[in-house]
């Protein structure tokens, strides 16, 4: 590269060079072929009236020329080269950085210019990838804890049911029992982590779809658990047309949902609306429940956050849920609003696009 940028500079300074010497030579030139008959031939004046002729002139614009090749690509390396040392600046710290140090940056300073802007720029990158690892990490490690703790609780379930000499088959059932319910908590948090993943990946597929129907389908199957606890379902089912992943949607109203009724109190409400604000398709659920404090809500929609652990002691969370919603609705680019409420409980609302298609 700074090959060619030296050769490039040197060839634009040697054009200069030419340019200014048959700038200055073509008048001599001229100045000789005009020379009247019988007078001598008038050479270039100094002004103690001695004189070169226009021969010497050539001889030495010629040896300028030879001597000014060396000159330019002298002058056309160093150039290069200053121009390129922020490049190689930016090009070594990137490469540490791809090593795998991530909290290092370019830290550019003055002038600015094109190379401070793209330093910067890049500055910004490498802090999003840094946050996007750390948040990669996390998740693995809270992952693998939750994947780890129904594998562990089994194996102790089966050893000390093995270890028992005096296990009969009441005991044994017994311990598949507990056994079955610890691989149906795994396979439910296999599905959520799954449910995550595919949110996060994007929508691939754009339908024509109306939200009250999605929430009617899902409140039928979720109306059982809602009356073993005592909590009341109020719909306001407005039809709410918009575009989208019928399966991402579907998962984000379920997950709406469940979470309101998990995060509830017995003898509490939970209110679904779908209608349209303007030329959107809106959706929004309101619980009753435990008082969630203001600064805490971002928290809630990250993978594995929960604002108390086991809060009511059935193990049926994982703190995806309300991720699970956020991923959704990033990749269908909606709008979504959570609030407090002073009683109690949480406000949260979704609001999608018309039905045009992205």
């Amino acid at each position: 590269m700074q090959t060619r940028l030296a050769l490039a500079y040197a060839a634009a300074v040697y054009a200069a060079g030419v340019l200014v010497l048959v700038l200055v030579l073509v008048p001599l030139v001229s100045v000789g072929s005009t020379t009247p008959e019988g007078r001598p031939s008038s050479g270039v004046t100094t002004g103690s009236g001695g004189g070169i002729s226009l021969a010497q002139a050539l001889t030495g614009s010629a040896v300028a020329l030879v001597v000014l090749i060396p000159v330019a690509l002298a002058l056309g390396w160093f150039v290069a080269g200053r121009f390129l040392h922020p490049l190689r600046a930016i090009t070594a710290t990137a490469r540490n950085i791809s090593a795998g140090d991530l909290h290092r940056r370019l830290d550019l300073g003055e002038p600015a210019d094109e190379l401070t802007e793209l330093g910067h720029t890049l500055d910004g990158l490498f802090a999003r990838l840094q946050a996007s690892f750390d948040a990669q990490r996390h998740f693995v490690a809270n992952a693998s804890h939750e994947l780890r703790t129904p594998l562990a609780g089994l194996r102790t379930l089966l050893e000390v049911a093995l270890a028992d000499p005096g296990a009969d088959t009441a005991t044994l059932r017994a311990a598949c029992r507990e056994a079955i319910a610890l691989g149906e908590h795994q396979e439910r948090l296999v599905r959520a982590l799954l449910a995550l993943a595919t949110s996060e990946r994007g929508v691939t597929r754009w339908d024509t779809l109306d939200l009250a129907q999605v929430a009617e389908g899902v409140l039928a199957s979720r109306r059982d658990r809602a009356a073993e606890r005592g909590i009341v379902l109020a719909e306001h089912l407005a039809p709410a047309v918009t575009a989208g992943d019928p399966k991402l949607i579907e998962s984000l109203v379920t997950n709406l949902i469940d979470n309101a009724i998990r995060h509830n109190h017995a003898g509490g409400q939970v209110e679904i609306t779908t209608g349209t604000s303007g030329a959107q398709a809106a959706l929004s659920v309101v619980n009753s429940g435990p008082v969630v404090p203001g600064d805490q809500i971002q928290r809630l929609f990250q993978p594995f956050q929960k604002l108390a652990p086991d809060r009511h002691g059935r193990g049926d969370g994982y703190g995806l849920g309300l991720a699970i919603v956020n991923a959704v609705t990033e990749a269908h680019h909606a709008t979504l609003t959570t609030s407090a409420r002073p009683e109690g409980g949480l406000s949260v609302a979704v609001q999608f696009a018309p039905t045009t298609r992205k």
